[in-house]
């Protein structure tokens, strides 16, 4: 079993800290990134007693992936964040391979984490049909910051017989009175699929039934988020092992939600696979409501497996990857949008007017546009000499040239009308928002010597460009 203490980590933290934090040109600004390694899916979001709380996988070891553990970042206005440190570890025998990713549920005043510990056994197995125990698993908290002792709640022989081992990434929710906990699974045809458990104590869970769709649409689902707008349902999922396509689905794994038809605990059709992010870097988001009744998305600005195809050059700088900001999701007809948290406006400083076809340098590196009143079907937005961002015959387009984008080339969708465009830049991840949320791109990009420069052109819209400050992350708690 892998032994891996939080002093060893914190010793790790402490010695990367002045290469991976200073000497750093690719740092970011505005966003959550790994205080050293590895970042992926962001896990156990919640507000809970006035704090909002972001759990992760993370491994601080090794920059490209490795034995996966939970780091901790807690905020009370979503500006100013204290790093905790680790606070679960793969230290059991049934997550000793990996504390994979979970969700936060509160209730009774306590926060109740829950995760999927991975263990390998030891032989010949190719870890999807045998030899790999997926683990759902519970500990809670009644301050945040300290978690009770692990229960194991569910193994392998708890799940359906015509299952893989991969079965994965608990969210749970609750209706009339009764707890419901989705899991992301493969069915031994490969068909992916999300399985619903019910309980009445949170602790002990037994099996409902099987979402899916009819027709396969990927081998594996991962990341379920079942979500309540106006009484309507919808299911968030990470399918993977779908054909892409020209104008959606266009990266190695796919991240969005199906608008539900019904009760999901009766008849429930699943539907209009609808993307989250078309961009090059989006993946394994999650949602959370906060104490103003917001339902807050916040995604991992990354994905699995795509080494072959792009590269994130942060790796050289020993860490890689980071969280989107946080996303307010609203229900527009049968749309869900997106839309960055109003928190994110206390950041903005210095404003400038853009007429079209003006050229800006931003030498620190970020900024905040927004393009409104547009009254043209023809845009183009020119950042860094080597990133276009543009608008014709309906499509939206995001295409890098050169050596700013590591290897990213282009990513489209077809927008049948354009009436915004707001633009977070951030020194090396940029979030674009099209429509107020109704499209949004995110990607990561790396200049080299070339001066941060923005050009709108454009021949009827309002463009204003603010400047932005720093948000603010302490490392020493």
């Amino acid at each position: 079993m892998n032994v891996i203490s939080r002093e060893l980590v914190k010793l790790v933290e402490a010695c990367e800290k002045a290469r991976v934090h200073n000497d750093n040109k690719y740092r970011l600004k505005f966003h959550l990134m790994p205080p050293t390694g590895w970042l992926n899916d962001p896990n156990g979001l919640c507000q809970f007693r006035g704090e909002y709380h972001v759990f992760f996988q993370y491994t601080p070891f090794d920059s490209t992936g490795g034995l996966k553990l939970w780091g901790h970042y807690v905020s009370r206005d979503l500006l100013h964040w204290d790093y905790l440190g680790t606070p679960l570890m793969p230290d059991q025998p049934w997550d000793c391979h990996g504390v994979y990713s979970g969700s936060s549920f509160i209730e009774n005043d306590q926060m109740y984490i829950y995760y999927t510990g991975n263990v390998k056994f030891p032989g010949d197995y190719d870890y999807i049909y045998d030899g790999r125990g997926s683990n759902t698993i519970l500990t809670a908290s009644k301050d945040g910051r300290t978690f009770s002792e692990k229960q194991c709640l569910l193994e392998m022989q708890d799940y359906p017989k015509n299952y893989t081992n991969h079965i994965r990434d608990p969210k749970i929710t609750k209706k009339d009175g009764i707890y419901h906990m989705v899991l992301g699974a493969r069915r031994e045809d490969d068909h992916g699929a999300v399985l619903l458990y019910q309980s009445e104590d949170l602790i002990h869970w037994s099996y409902e039934k099987e979402l899916t769709t009819k027709e396969s649409f990927g081998y594996m689902w991962e990341c379920p988020d079942l979500m309540e707008f106006d009484g309507e349902w919808f299911l968030g999922i990470c399918p993977q092992g779908v054909k892409r396509e020209e104008y959606r689905l266009q990266n190695i794994y796919q991240s969005g939600y199906y608008v539900g038809s019904g009760n999901y605990l009766g008849e429930y059709e699943l539907k209009d696979f609808v993307e989250w992010d078309m961009g090059f870097d989006f993946y394994a988001p999650q949602t959370f409501v906060d104490e103003k009744g917001r339902r807050i998305l916040i995604g991992w600005a990354g994905l699995p497996d795509i080494d072959k195809e792009y590269k994130n050059l942060t790796i050289e700088e020993e860490w890689q990857h980071a969280l989107t900001v946080p996303r307010v999701i609203t229900k527009q007809e049968k749309k869900l949008y997106q839309y960055p948290v109003e928190e994110l406006k206390e950041l903005r400083t210095s404003k400038v007017t853009l007429a079209s076809k003006d050229k800006v340098t931003i030498e620190e590196g970020i900024f905040d546009l927004e393009i409104t009143e547009i009254k043209t079907d023809k845009l183009q937005i020119l950042i860094a000499d080597g990133l276009t961002l543009q608008y014709e015959d309906n499509v939206f387009s995001m295409k890098f040239t050169g050596s700013i984008g590591a290897g990213r080339t282009e990513r489209k969708a077809i927008v049948k009308e354009l009436s915004s465009v707001r633009v977070l830049c951030d020194v090396s991840l940029m979030e674009v928002y099209l429509n107020d949320g109704e499209y949004v791109f995110t990607t990561r990009f790396y200049r080299e010597d070339a001066p941060m420069t923005v050009l709108v052109d454009s021949e009827d819209s309002v463009n204003t460009l603010w400047k932005m400050k720093d948000m603010e992350v302490n490392y020493e708690k």
